[in-house]
């Protein structure tokens, strides 16, 4: 990073840390238009949540009401009264229902990658807004802290107290160990969908009985082009979800390495791997683990796994475990990797 390219960064913290009623006004106007979206929904019948393709009610349009209606009030106080500790606390808990709200939108982004339809339109611009509420409300409540004692807001070099950009590091033994974990989860996961791939049969159901599954699905021709000669499209996700988590962990995540031509020696930009890293935690890791406790009551004879495309339950419950048991430890890896090398990019102070 160069010494005007500090700079710039430092100017507009510093204004974005002064300004925190400009920045509650974004959210100000998030919350009303989030309100007036479940109120509309609501009103017409438009269901914002579906399960298995199954639409839910559509009185769940009045929630989305009462948090854009917290929302309002929340960030609207911001305005009037400036940042106050319990307004902050107030924004956090909105933050997190907003968060909330956008579950499983990586799942809808995956599927329009390969030409897929979403369950909904009206859902998935649901989820859409509630990712940006999420993150206008959390700017909002970190949004006017005072700097701590001896640090500045502008600087022109790197040692200047503030900005000074750490060196590359690995993250701690114990992220990396979890991000071992969360990569041998994968390897039964992608196994399980090659055989499918390349034709062979696994839990009872054959390679073309799969792929007759993901036609009537409406697999897009990408996906079936993709499953025929051999290649599962969600297995190449696997592996680059398995790229982005060892991006997180080890140095050449934080300056582009030598097999990268033209980057090599530059610093990697901090959103480029904690956005779709956020994402996918804030997905992954929910769904993970409410599926293994939702596949472990199925285990235990308190629950029915449906059998859905599957010839048997006890065949769609080992597929569910494979799948639940990988997605649970890569979200959860995923998410404390994040936040290590949140804390390792940080400018040193």
């Amino acid at each position: 990073m160069t010494s005007a390219e500090r700079m710039t960064k430092a100017l507009w913290s510093a204004r974005w840390q002064r300004r925190p009623r400009a920045v509650a006004r974004a959210a100000l106007l998030w919350a009303v238009s989030y309100a007036g979206f479940g109120l509309a929904c609501a009103l017409s019948g438009t269901s914002l949540l579906y399960h298995g393709g199954d639409p839910a009610p559509s009185g769940l349009g009045w929630a989305v009401v009462g948090v854009g209606a917290l929302g309002t009030a929340a960030s609207g106080a911001v305005v009037l009264c400036g940042p106050r500790p319990a307004l902050r606390v107030l924004l956090w808990v909105v933050c997190g229902l907003a968060g909330i709200a956008a579950f499983s939108l990586l799942m809808d982004v995956i599927t329009l990658m390969f030409g897929q339809g979403v369950d909904s339109w009206a859902s998935a611009a649901h989820k859409v807004l509630a990712a940006v509420g999420a993150v206008l409300l959390a700017a909002t409540a970190r949004s006017g802290r005072r700097r701590p004692a001896g640090t500045t807001s502008t600087a022109g070099t790197a040692g200047t107290a503030g900005t000074a950009v750490r060196a590359p590091s690995a993250a701690p033994r114990a992220v990396q160990l979890g991000a071992w974990v969360a990569t041998l989860a994968f390897v039964p996961y992608a196994a399980m969908k090659l055989v499918w791939a390349s034709g062979g049969t696994f839990a009872g159901i054959t390679g073309a009985e799969m792929l007759a599954v993901s036609e009537r699905n409406g697999a897009s021709g990408i996906f079936l082009a993709l499953e025929s000669w051999g290649l599962d499209p969600t297995a190449l996700l696997a592996s680059l979800g398995v790229f982005l988590l060892w991006g997180l962990v080890r140095p050449w995540g934080q300056v582009y390495p030598r097999w990268t031509p033209f980057l090599h020696g530059r610093r990697v930009p901090r959103w480029l791997p904690l956005a779709p890293a956020l994402l996918g935690a804030a997905t992954l890791a929910p769904y993970g683990v409410a599926g293994v406790g939702y596949a472990a009551l199925a285990t235990a004879g308190a629950v029915t796994m449906r059998r859905g495309d599957f010839h048997s339950s006890d065949d769609a419950l080992l597929v569910a475990w494979i799948g639940v048991v990988a997605f649970a430890a890569y979200g959860i890896a995923l998410t404390i990797a994040a936040r290590s090398y949140w804390l390792r990019t940080r400018p040193a102070r």
